[in-house]
């Protein structure tokens, strides 16, 4: 197959070797995770998936996943395979009596990102965000959409058929992850950001009428209470950008106000990232990654309207 030229990135197939996956099994795998996770585990149906967060006790998220329910009593989290090992351990540590048992699934399966027309082809049914369906013998979940060009998370037992479509290249789905507003936790950004900073009360990341969780105080508490000063916004920039990197406003050179979670190369030059700032500093220029001297950056609304009430 021929790779499509970055010009068109958003339509084609891609292996997502970045990313990993964990097993929950047990009969007590979905009331395990719904005291862990940010999201409601214990009312996942069959056509649904789940994006979900794990926090520490002061609601900083340690993780990112993409969950669904492959069978009954096992559920499998997606998340960034470059933390996937300190997640399961830690998780682990919390099993105590219930009957569920973690473990790191990733040879089990193979994960592909499909986008644009592939999109449309291999799961035309699927529209809304986090609804899934069943293919054959894979798994297909919607994902957030990237200016306007539909995505699916595509999951198949190990050795099974690559999803059908042109090849898409792995720079190409790393922009149109940016370009979603959707952010994963990887190791750069661990800690670094409770849920909401991150806009996941807005895109299906947070349950708010669950029962508690790590963290669960705090995230209610930023929510209702007003206290969240920051989110998480789209930016561009000539100079490259990493995920982790500090901003900084001309006002202020000596404190950072924001941070960047998730960055990419821009099919039509620069980089785009995922940025979390301070609200009041995000339309007010001056802003650069890295350290004053950094590369300029400009900022734009997140892609999807911010939950105003719960």
């Amino acid at each position: 197959m021929i790779i499509q030229p970055m010009s068109q990135p958003l339509n084609g197939v891609t292996p997502l070797s970045h990313l990993g996956v964990i097993a929950v099994q047990g009969d007590d795998a979905a009331s395990f995770l719904q005291g862990q996770l940010t999201q409601d585990f214990s009312h996942l149906g069959l056509g649904q998936a789940r994006l979900a967060a794990y926090c520490t006790a002061k609601g900083r998220m340690l993780a990112s996943f993409v969950g669904f329910r492959a069978a009954d009593g096992e559920i499998l989290l997606v998340t960034s395979r470059d933390l996937l090992a300190s997640t399961l351990k830690r998780l682990s540590m919390f099993v105590l009596r219930a009957k569920a048992k973690l473990s790191d699934a990733s040879a089990e399966f193979d994960l592909y990102g499909a986008a644009g027309t592939a999109a449309e082809s291999l799961a035309p049914g699927l529209r809304e965000p986090w609804h899934r369906a069943d293919a054959g013998g894979a798994t297909a979940i919607a994902l957030y959409p990237a200016d306007g060009q539909r995505r699916v998370l595509w999951v198949v037992p190990a050795g099974g058929p690559a999803p059908q479509g042109a090849a898409l290249s792995h720079e190409g789905w790393a922009w149109g992850e940016v370009r979603s507003g959707v952010a994963i936790i990887t190791t750069p950004i661990v800690e670094a950001f409770v849920p909401q900073m991150l806009n996941y009360e807005s895109v299906g990341g947070v349950n708010f009428k669950k029962g508690c969780y790590p963290g669960q105080e705090v995230v209610a508490r930023s929510q209702f209470r007003g206290t969240l000063k920051r989110r998480a916004y789209l930016a561009h920039s000539q100079g490259p950008l990493q995920a982790g990197q500090e901003i900084f406003h001309a006002a202020d050179a000596s404190q950072p106000c924001g941070a960047v979670a998730q960055a990419a190369q821009a099919p039509s030059g620069g980089w785009e990232a995922i940025v979390s700032m301070q609200v009041a500093l995000a339309q007010s220029g001056g802003l650069t990654a890295g350290g004053p001297g950094g590369p300029a950056l400009t900022v734009e609304a997140p892609p999807y309207p911010l939950l105003a009430d719960v």
